[in-house]
């Protein structure tokens, strides 16, 4: 019988000296200790944390009045407005799970993750009405309650889809509402999908501790002092805000919301405002870099920008340097919350010409704070490759925020998590100091103003039009979106079409963001067995 040790006698954790780690404590602690200091700026709407925390309470209240129970899904179709960041604390308040919806994705899109992750309530933006309404009629449900988010801010014309609408859904709840934080932190706080409609749903599931850490990580990592004022240029939707929504309330910052992104308005709120942090794709340091004369706002003082995706050109580093923004360059998936990886910089990196500090912020970098290991991995040994800078492997992620796994899909979740590490599927390599850089994406995903595109459904799409014979669509270059997708066509003997004509023909069966931009004819370099070797193709397209 093995002897009990000392440290373990009588020292069990109990209610007093363990708490399960939620990120909802941070609004909660925030409200109490900063309550009248501004939480949310919404064009004319302005909210104090006491304000926010109130009103996140009455959501849960109303919602558990309507019949939402513990690890039932709550959806959102929403854009950056103090709605869809409320319902970020108030659904985990009953111990609901949270799906914010994609709002580029098509109606049939929409109508596979409400199916999917069995929503029980839909909040919905008005502007998104009639995807909405058209992936409603594909649910072939009739028990999903749905309520209108009616923004005052917004100039659209509301239509109206809910049997209520969110600020009436509020007054039927308590203020005052008695939440608690789950019982164990491994439970699950949200639901993000990364593929549609393909034939291995990715249905993403996060756990309260790993909301809690990667939030704190975010702070950390990024050295956001107290009371940072927030661009909210992310989407919400995108992984939770990368878990910035849970982080501005651990800071007690402020929010500053904005349903429209684009140069004009990123200027006036940083100029308006005094922004102090931002993140987005490469899209959005576009429009910082490339805007009219007349949209520009002269500002005096230090804005962060995060940058994911893509790696920032030398020139578009060196604009946003002139523009006064610091460029962070990080590396993450939906299945690591997100940033899980940064390229943490070096203060004797300041005094490096911009084209090598560009070279050394194209490298995705080293772990976040609460991500245990990064590596890359040769899959066939699972040993990591030499740290030379050129032997490629896989990225594998160890640690607290990486996902619980894919909901409902026990056989991919399991290959995903495989041998101690998340299998990423993009390869890269190791340097010398630590630092990894990817060079190649064996999924062929494209990444695209921050969204991911399947190259199989963009395929797909292709194959139905008649005079395509074989399709290919593969990653190209682009100084705005980062990627783009590039479709090369053999055509059917005797066929015709045009460039034009093929993306006309995937705008009209997908959402368009995920539409090729350039069409290339002619024959596609395959193997002896017939495979399409899409890695010359990635070779053509940036060379077209």
């Amino acid at each position: 019988m093995s002897e009990i040790n000392i440290y373990e006698m009588a020292l069990d954790s109990v209610r007093a000296n363990y708490t399960p780690l939620s990120p909802n404590s941070f609004l909660k602690r925030t409200a109490r200790t900063y309550p009248d200091h501004v939480s949310v700026i919404h064009g004319s709407k302005t909210f104090t944390w006491k304000e926010t925390y109130a009103r996140a309470r009455r959501l849960a209240s109303a919602l558990e009045k309507r019949g939402v129970k513990r690890l039932q899904t709550v959806a959102i179709m929403g854009s950056n407005t103090p709605e869809m960041y409320e319902a970020t604390f108030a659904v985990p308040m009953l111990g609901a799970v949270i799906n914010t919806l994609n709002v580029r994705l098509d109606a049939e899109a929409i109508a596979f993750c409400l199916n999917h992750g069995e929503a029980k309530v839909l909040l919905t933006d008005t502007e998104f009405a009639p995807t909405v309404k058209a992936a409603l009629a594909m649910t072939g449900r009739k028990d999903i309650t749905v309520i209108d988010i009616v923004d005052s801010e917004a100039t659209h014309e509301h239509v109206t889809l809910g049997e209520t609408d969110y600020e009436s859904l509020l007054a039927e709840g308590d203020p005052d509402y008695e939440w608690e934080l789950p019982a164990d932190e491994w439970q699950a706080i949200s639901l993000n999908y990364t593929s549609g409609t393909t034939g291995d749903p990715k249905g993403v599931v996060y756990h309260h501790r790993g909301a809690y850490l990667n939030a704190v990580s975010n702070a950390v990592g990024w050295q956001m002092a107290h009371h940072p004022v927030y661009l909210w240029t992310l989407p919400m939707f995108h992984c939770n805000g990368w878990c910035f929504p849970w982080t501005i309330a651990a800071l007690a910052g402020t929010n500053i919301c904005m349903r429209r992104v684009n140069s004009a308005t990123i200027y006036d709120a940083i100029a308006t405002h005094k922004v102090t942090h931002m993140c987005g794709a490469p899209i959005v340091m576009s429009f910082v870099t490339n805007a009219a004369d007349e949209d520009r706002k002269d500002f005096d003082h230090q804005v962060k920008f995060m940058a994911a995706a893509a790696p920032p050109p030398a020139a578009t580093l060196e604009a946003m340097q002139r523009a006064g923004i610091e460029v962070t360059h990080a590396y993450g998936l939906t299945e690591t919350y997100g940033p899980a990886v940064m390229c943490a910089w070096h203060p004797e990196w300041d005094d490096l010409p911009i084209e090598e500090q560009a070279q050394k912020k194209s490298r995705q970098g080293v772990p976040y704070h609460a991500l245990n290991d990064l590596q890359i991995i040769d899959p066939e040994t699972m040993q990591p490759v030499p740290a030379d800078g050129e032997t490629m492997g896989e990225a594998m992620f160890q640690g607290n925020i990486v996902m619980k796994g894919y909901l409902k899909n026990p056989d991919t979740s399991a290959a995903s998590l495989a041998d101690g590490w998340f299998h990423s599927g993009d390869l890269g390599v190791m340097h010398p100091d630590g630092y990894i850089q990817l060079k190649d994406r064996s999924k062929d995903i494209i990444i695209s103003g921050g969204e991911n595109i399947s190259s199989i459904e963009v395929e797909g799409v292709l194959y139905k039009h008649p005079a395509v014979m074989t399709a290919a669509v593969v990653a190209k270059q682009d100084d705005k979106w980062g990627e783009t997708p590039c479709a090369f066509i053999e055509l059917k003997s005797g066929a015709e079409a045009t460039a034009e004509e093929i993306i006309k023909f995937c705008r009209d069966n997908l959402a368009h963001y995920k539409c090729p931009k350039h069409v290339v004819f002619g024959d596609l370099p395959k193997t002896s067995t017939g495979k399409i070797q899409k890695f010359k193709l990635r070779e053509l397209a940036d060379e077209s």
